[in-house]
């Protein structure tokens, strides 16, 4: 038991210093990212508002982002997506090469390098089509007369503010040094069509990489809700997976937390608390509503397949029913029942004259402070394999006689 604890305490004053170091490498306040990603996602709604699945803006929506991610130093690679009618779309993905970790062979014992993957991904596409906002338009003159509003639409909540996230992340990633996951970028197209960009991407990745995949983070309408949320995937329910599945949304609340974010700029990063009980993922047994959501998006394909999940939205679960629950309860948001996202209310016309202030740009500040939570999950623990920074303790261990117990490879 003394050794035990000799190897725990090595391990942890090693992290406590190497943490120090990393912490000194930037001077800049926590999640100080500028605007970069708040501009993107805006310049991404204001050309392409009208980016619905599998339409002409869309495809500029996804060149718009294959360039920028061009400019930001990666090669990019193009996925088509096709969906059921055989339309066309295509997804955006972009690699960023960590430097590893180590785990003990299962054959030899021995300490091995091995690569883990993170995705991180975010769909580009929008609701709707100018011809669908008119015809609402239309309707609605016919309906009220002069009483009517006439509403524009653009998407910036749904999902240019996710863009936004993901293209800071990418961006700020290039400055970080030894970073040990290898980070998968992806803009899913044709979300709107039941995820087929999701699925597609999913669908094509190598045995070798599934085996490899630590989770996926999905981020998804961030801008108008009422709070920031992540909550994990509906596999978490299932028996004797509840740790293994939320683990990394436990890490992600680890980040918010070690980095003061609430306390140094007032981003409050909740999970779904609501307690609710019922049933969640259709198995016929009641489950408690909590650290998951029913809000479905581009995280269903990994899901499915039992990867870790981390699903970030902005949502309000403060409710006593399910059915209750919607986007905000802000008075002034109200024409569509509290939904933003998936109604004609999700334009930067009606959101930003409401949450954006002159001392405070809320789009920027969730972007950047997402954005924040997502690198720091980078250097969060493998739940199969060694940090760099653990396999050096677990070296100085071992070179002093003491064992240390890890995760063969290819296990979990």
């Amino acid at each position: 038991m003394r050794r035990l604890v000799s190897i725990v305490l090595i391990i942890s004053l090693f992290m406590l210093v190497v943490s120090g170091c990393r912490k000194n490498e930037d001077d800049r306040p926590v999640a100080d990212y500028g605007t970069y990603g708040s501009d993107f996602a805006r310049r991404l709604a204001k050309e392409t508002p009208f980016r619905k699945a599998y339409s002409e803006e869309e495809a500029k929506a996804g060149s718009m982002i294959e360039d920028e991610l061009r400019k930001l130093g990666y090669d990019v690679q193009k996925q088509a997506v096709t969906g059921n009618d055989g339309k066309q779309s295509n997804n955006y993905i972009a690699v960023f090469n960590g430097m590893g970790l180590f785990s003990k062979s299962k054959d030899t014992g021995e300490y091995i390098q091995t690569e883990r993957y993170l995705i991180v991904g975010a769909h580009y596409d929008s609701k709707y089509s100018r011809e669908e906002l008119d015809e609402f338009n239309a309707k609605m003159k016919e309906e009220k007369g002069d009483e009517a509003v006439t509403y524009d639409y653009d998407g910036i909540n749904d999902n240019a503010s996710g863009i936004g996230a993901l293209m800071t992340c990418a961006k700020e990633l290039k400055s970080l040094k030894n970073v040990p996951y290898n980070i998968i970028f992806v803009a899913f197209g044709a979300s709107g069509d039941d995820f087929a960009g999701a699925k597609t991407f999913f669908a094509a990745l190598t045995p070798d990489v599934r085996s490899k995949l630590e989770g996926m983070i999905c981020i998804d309408s961030i801008y108008a809700g009422d709070k920031i949320y992540a909550n994990s995937g509906m596999n978490s329910l299932l028996p004797g997976r509840k740790y293994a599945m939320r683990r990394k949304l436990y890490q992600a609340y680890d980040v918010a937390y070690e980095k003061s974010l609430y306390d140094l700029n007032d981003f409050n990063l909740l999970y779904n608390e609501s307690r609710i009980q019922q049933d969640l993922n259709g198995d016929g047994s009641l489950d408690i509503y909590s650290e998951v959501s029913l809000n479905k998006s581009d995280y269903l394909p990994f899901d499915n397949a039992m990867v870790p999940v981390v699903f970030f939205d902005s949502y309000d679960y403060n409710f006593k029913t399910v059915d209750e629950m919607h986007d905000t309860k802000n008075l002034d948001l109200q024409a569509f029942d509290g939904m933003i996202r998936g109604t004609y209310l999700d334009s930067m016309s009606i959101l930003d004259p409401i949450l954006k202030t002159e001392d405070s740009d809320l789009l920027q500040v969730r972007i950047n402070n997402v954005a924040c939570v997502i690198l720091g999950l980078f250097f969060k623990e493998s739940g199969s394999a060694l940090l760099p920074d653990e396999y050096k303790a677990a070296m100085e261990a071992e070179k002093s006689g003491a064992t240390i117990q890890t995760i063969p490879l290819g296990q979990s």
